[in-house]
């Protein structure tokens, strides 16, 4: 395979952030298709270092020596203006391209592209999307916001015509996609350091609906208030699948959950029924990431045993709902979660898993995202019997004082749920060693490095 905008297998690409999720699966897709891959990070990771072994050449930090011999450098929405690698790229006038744009030249390259969007569940539904096309035995290109053990990380290259990937709004970079097939599962507030607000949110994914052809198909949940309003106000070209519990073209209906939380539960379309679903991953919202995954699959014409018993075989993925292990009749679960929506899902389904109490450990994600949501984040614990806060994880931002997660903690107080807030991992372990007892349900939630708290009780 060979892309367009890079005919030439002896051109150099050079990707600053490499080390990221997305980032390092673009990355490994051109080292499968043998171009030349160069990148650097601020830390070494296991990422990295598999990178390394299939051929990058990867430098740890940002300096613009790294471009050596470069003949494309692709940087990520995250990094600032005045990085160093990125200006020496401009001060040699070498071609820079944003991920997401980089990302829609590599989609050109297939015919049955699907972009798997919304502000919750895009990790999840690709996975199970990647399991049933699996199946269905295709030989698809598949890159995912996680590590899928299915595909043995977060990226599979195929030969075929299918390319399965997730469709981040984060600075509208959706729209530089080019899917047969868009996938909206919910429309929220997040990201408010780039949206203005709710509406110039929902206004962006008007023009992601747009760019899908007349001959392609979006798959939306018309459940959610908001996608509900864009589907109602707006007219379209595509042809739309829509899907949920009792509204929709395509329902879960006659839902039923075992011990663990898990669904079964019968699919219908047009009011008849097609087939029963096993999932094998816990809580209502995952029976509504299977019936987006399910309506993507039938627009393609997968067949219903692929789906079947692809959805059966999607046990989850790491740092969504993970089960890490069990000590001393404790069990230890891990969740990505850093949005308010995201923690109360993620909650029901630890309500419905075995469990004396629940402890739950919360870092947030982001001083902006913690300031702009601050009342929804104190509103989003309801049946936490213990909850911890850990400081605000940067991520790509420097703290100006405005808010803390000593401020969040003495608000969700006020709520009448029991929290703390502890500085440090070993703060945090040593008050969880000598709380926890015989049946408790423990769980590290965010999209920082929280999940380490778990590691370390375990160990």
């Amino acid at each position: 395979m060979s892309f367009d905008f890079i005919e030439d297998k002896n051109k150099k690409i050079h990707f600053i952030g490499i080390g990221g999720i997305s980032m390092s699966g673009l990355a490994e897709i051109l080292i499968k298709n043998s171009y030349k891959v160069s990148g650097s990070d601020m830390q070494s990771s296991n990422i990295t270092k598999k990178l390394k072994e299939k051929g990058a050449e990867i430098y740890k930090g940002h300096n613009g020596d790294n471009l050596k011999d470069v003949d494309l450098v692709v940087y990520t929405a995250a990094i600032s203006p005045e990085n160093p690698e990125y200006l020496k790229a401009k001060e040699l006038n070498l071609p820079l391209m944003d991920r997401a744009e980089f990302l829609g030249h590599i989609m050109k390259g297939h015919k049955y592209n699907v972009a798997v969007s919304g502000t919750h569940g895009k990790t999840t539904t690709t996975s199970m999307l990647c399991h049933i096309t699996l199946k269905e035995d295709v030989d698809p290109t598949l890159l995912v916001g996680g590590e899928l053990d299915i595909i043995g990380g977060n990226v599979l290259v195929g030969n075929g015509e299918y390319f399965i990937v997730e469709a981040c709004e984060y600075k509208a970079s959706f729209l530089s996609f080019f899917p047969y097939i868009g996938t909206i599962l919910n429309i929220d507030a997040d990201h408010l350091d780039y949206y203005r607000d709710i509406n110039h949110i929902k206004d962006t994914f008007v023009k992601f609906i747009n760019i899908i052809p007349k001959d392609g198909y979006l798959i939306a949940n018309v459940e959610d208030e908001n996608v509900k309003e864009i589907l109602l106000n707006h007219d379209y070209d595509c042809n739309i699948l829509t899907y949920g519990l009792t509204q929709g073209i395509l329902q879960g209906r006659n839902i039923n959950y075992n011990k663990s939380g898990c669904a079964t539960f019968d699919v219908y379309k047009d009011d008849r029924m097609l087939f029963q679903i096993n999932l094998n991953v816990p809580g209502q919202h995952n029976v509504l990431n299977a019936l987006a995954s399910i309506g993507t699959a039938l627009s393609l014409n997968f067949s219903e045993s692929s789906i079947i018993e692809g959805l059966y075989s999607y046990g989850g993925v790491h740092r969504r709902f993970e089960l890490k292990g069990s000590k001393d009749g404790v069990t230890v679960i891990d969740d990505y979660a850093h949005h308010p929506t995201e923690i109360k899902a993620a909650l029901n389904a630890a309500k419905n898993y075995p469990h004396n109490k629940i402890y739950c450990i919360f870092q947030p994600h982001t001083y902006s995202r913690t300031l702009s949501l601050f009342e929804d984040f104190s509103n989003a614990f309801s049946g936490v019997d213990n909850l911890i806060l850990a400081d605000i994880y940067a991520a790509r931002e420097k703290d100006t004082g405005v808010v803390s997660s000593t401020m969040l903690c003495d608000r969700i107080r006020e709520k009448s749920i029991n929290c703390i807030n502890l500085h440090s991992f070993d703060e945090i372990v040593h008050h969880l060693k000598n709380n926890l007892v015989d049946g408790d349900v423990l769980v590290t939630m965010g999209a920082g490095d929280v999940y380490k708290v778990g590691e370390m009780y375990l160990k």
